[in-house]
């Protein structure tokens, strides 16, 4: 598994205040070899898109914690289609209630990672869903 060459935008969008999972990932992210850019806490989804934008990232990560998910995930893929920016690949992690994972996927999102997941398999299923194009 490498994601050399790809960079990936991790970001914590709402109000959560808590960043443990996100850093955990990025770090293993980072050391599967993608170039990780990490937005910190409290970010709007206005703020996420002009930074995927800016950074010309391959893939944005959104990790949510506040149970606004569906809210927050269908704004940032909204706000990335506007931005003419619909070709970047979202995935979204956190406290994700199994039954909301469908509509995530419909929303847009190419994957969605929850706690109970082996790192590893997090990472690999990213690799795969970039190697895809």
């Amino acid at each position: 598994m490498s994601l050399a060459r790809k960079r990936i935008l991790i970001a914590k969008p709402g109000l959560d205040g808590h960043d443990v999972g996100a850093k955990v990932i990025a770090l293993a992210l980072r050391d599967a070899g993608a170039d990780v850019i990490y937005t910190g806490l409290r970010r709007t989804p206005d703020y996420i898109v002009r930074i995927a934008v800016e950074e010309d990232v391959d893939m944005l990560g959104l990790s949510i914690l506040s149970g606004s998910h569906k809210e927050l995930v269908e704004d940032v893929i909204a706000k990335l289609r506007e931005a003419d920016a619909g070709d970047i690949k979202v995935f979204v992690g956190g406290t994700i209630p199994v039954e909301d994972h469908e509509a995530l996927l419909k929303a847009g999102v190419c994957g969605v990672f929850t706690s109970e997941m082996k790192i590893d398999s997090v990472i690999g299923a990213i690799d795969r869903e970039l190697a895809e194009g």
